[in-house]
């Protein structure tokens, strides 16, 4: 998954970005992890119109597999038009301050296709993990080995643990934006013939992060973004729970 567009998410992943609501947030923070699994979000979007056009793009894109490049030429003309384009200047609705800030921009559009894309294909990823777990009960870590990968990322590489392992509650890729690592599930068969090992006790090192817009400081682990330690796939699964018809 290291390029545009990544291979078609699973029905399931499809579905879930569907029955997502709406949630509107000035500041990428104001909507923090799993609050994602229930409401589509793009940081200073404050009009559901607007979250309305980037994620029925979105979902055309995830549903016919159209590139970055296509998703872009097709979003970028309907937010010029509606004036969420560029720089403005915004009323920051927590602190009252007027701010200057970034609305569409190519980069945004390609961070809002990419984390989004690759959010649905772990939760349909994790679905897959859940159904066959009891054949293949083991997940290992697998990190793209070049520059642009983080040392972190890099470090857990080749990482093998059992499915239910509370390892995988926090770093089941991806593990920050743009991240590009993924899991692959296995048998004790294919352990055997690959000499993978089971692999020992993950030292899972925390740090302090403080959130400047609540000034709360949290503990999240070392080498995963501020918003990513958690499960997309066992979030996605409450929440089908309690919308499932």
């Amino acid at each position: 998954m290291s390029g545009f567009p990544p291979p078609l998410p699973p029905e399931e992943a499809i579905r879930w970005f569907k029955r997502k609501g709406y949630a509107v947030g000035f500041n990428w923070k104001d909507i923090w992890q799993e609050q994602h699994a229930v409401g589509f979000t793009v940081a200073k979007a404050m009009r559901i119109d607007l979250l309305e056009d980037i994620k029925t793009e979105l979902e055309k894109a995830f549903e016919t597999g159209v590139p970055f490049r296509e998703f872009k030429k097709q979003l970028q003309p309907i937010l010029e038009k509606k004036g969420w384009w560029g720089k403005s200047f915004m009323i920051d609705p927590k602190t009252n301050e007027l701010k200057k800030v970034q609305l569409g921009s190519p980069r945004r559009l390609r961070i809002i296709y990419d984390t989004n894309m690759r959010m649905a294909h772990a939760a349909g990823r994790w679905e897959r993990i859940e159904r066959n777990k009891e054949n293949r009960p083991y997940l290992r870590y697998v990190a793209v080995m070049d520059s642009r990968t983080r040392q972190d990322h890099k470090n857990w590489h080749g990482t093998v643990l059992p499915v239910d392992h509370k390892f995988w509650n926090t770093h089941f890729p991806p593990n920050g934006w743009m991240c590009r690592c993924i899991v692959q599930q296995l048998s004790e068969y294919a352990l055997n013939r690959y000499g993978y090992e089971v692999s020992d006790e993950p030292n899972v090192a925390l740090k302090d992060w403080t959130d400047k817009r609540s000034n709360k400081t949290l503990k999240i682990p070392e080498g995963i973004d501020p918003g990513f330690a958690y499960n997309v796939g066992k979030t996605k699964n409450r929440f089908l729970a309690h919308t499932k018809r």
